[in-house]
């Protein structure tokens, strides 16, 4: 999800006070003026969040209904992804696509019944993507951005433990599904789903009750307050992209390792296949993966040397190959891994390529993703 930095005075958020208060180092980011971590630094945010549970503010996010009978099969225009089939009750992974089949966004969506979908998109995206949506199929659904709800995730082994002080109940949803909460006397919407690979919850409240909200959390002696440093290297562990870094407008869901987001229904040969933007080429890459030109996959360093985003990647022989997305030493793997692009032939699980750091090759190896087993409830 998008971490894609904003050039203009950013602006300030609900919990804005509540983030100084805490000690959090501010960054721009996203058009908001965000926390990027607190004192006790990256490392240990880190590995609270994979131990125990960690609070993320993640109001920068775009959030909106799409209302109306006809709402999921003109959202399902937009995506290549099985809208007008998913049940009441459960929340989906989605990418909205442009003509040429690349990846405007990628975003979630919740039907919360009633002929309602809550949609969620990326911070540094959300203007475009509402713009987007609007034009294509504002006349088919009503489009009702929510910038008056704040975002925020509890994420961790112990997070249900400590949300369910608050909201009991909410243990018993399992993964990917949600619901309706009042927590420290808010109206929240309830997701159990999250971008760390743990177990957690995104929590829809309105804004001006996230700050009651976060200290409520904030005072369960499990939770601790996460910037977006952590943020960032729990989900490579994961293996989870970065929009902005590992897909863009220029890389189409095959390319980019997303097969798996694209159900059968959607496919060549399914009851509903194609009729989404760049249909003909998507379903091209997936029924024929040798004519794609590049790949993405997991990489693994040899040595102990980090790889950041745009270092080349070559094989063994000295040609170019690819180029890395996102890279990073993982607190958690205890090792240096990376997100990349490369040529197919050089995509499968084992295989040594060379990154150019500072001019010396490091080699590196294909490694499946996640880095770090992940461990959505799933009950």
């Amino acid at each position: 999800m998008c971490l894609r930095h904003c050039h203009v005075r950013p602006a300030h958020h609900p919990l804005n006070a509540l983030h100084i208060e805490l000690g959090a180092r501010m960054v721009p980011f996203a058009g908001y003026s965000m926390p990027v971590q607190y004192p006790s630094g990256l490392m240990a945010e880190h590995h609270h969040t994979r131990t125990a549970a960690g609070l993320f503010d993640v109001s920068h996010m775009g959030q909106l209904h799409l209302v109306g009978p006809d709402a999921a099969a003109a959202f399902e225009t937009l995506m290549p992804v099985d809208v007008v089939d998913l049940p009441v009750g459960k929340q989906r992974y989605g990418l909205l696509l442009n003509d040429e089949g690349g990846i405007i966004d990628d975003l979630m969506f919740f039907n919360q019944g009633n002929d309602t979908l809550f949609v969620i998109v990326n911070g540094a995206c959300k203007g475009g993507d509402i713009a987007h949506i609007q034009a294509r199929i504002g006349q088919r659904c009503e489009v009702r951005p929510l910038p008056n709800q704040a975002l925020l995730a509890l994420q961790g082994p112990q997070a249900a433990t400590a949300l369910a002080r608050l909201a009991p109940g909410v243990e018993q949803l399992v993964f990917m599904t949600g619901g309706h909460f009042t927590i420290a006397g808010a109206p929240c919407f309830v997701t159990r789903s999250g971008y760390t690979g743990e177990d957690g919850f995104e929590i829809s409240v309105p804004a001006a009750q996230a700050e009651a909200l976060a200290r409520a959390l904030l005072a369960q002696p499990e939770v601790k307050p996460i910037g977006l440093g952590a943020r960032n290297s729990l989900r490579l562990e994961a293996g989870l992209c970065l929009y902005g870094n590992d897909i863009d407008t220029t890389t189409t869901p095959p390319e980019a390792a997303l097969n798996w987001a694209i159900q059968k229904v959607r496919r060549t040969g399914g009851a509903r296949a194609g009729g989404f933007p760049g249909a003909d080429k998507v379903l091209a890459q997936i029924d024929t993966p040798a004519s794609l030109a590049r790949k993405r996959v997991g990489l693994i360093a040899l040595e102990r040397v980090p790889v950041r985003e745009h270092t080349e990647l070559q094989s063994e022989d000295g040609q170019r190959i690819g180029e890395v997305t996102s890279g990073l030493l993982g607190p958690t793997a205890d090792k240096p891994i990376a997100l990349a692009y490369v040529a197919p032939a050089f995509a499968a699980v084992g295989t040594r390529v060379n990154a150019i750091v500072r001019g010396k090759a490091v080699p590196m190896e294909v490694a499946a993703t996640p880095f770090v087993p992940t461990r959505y409830y799933r009950g």
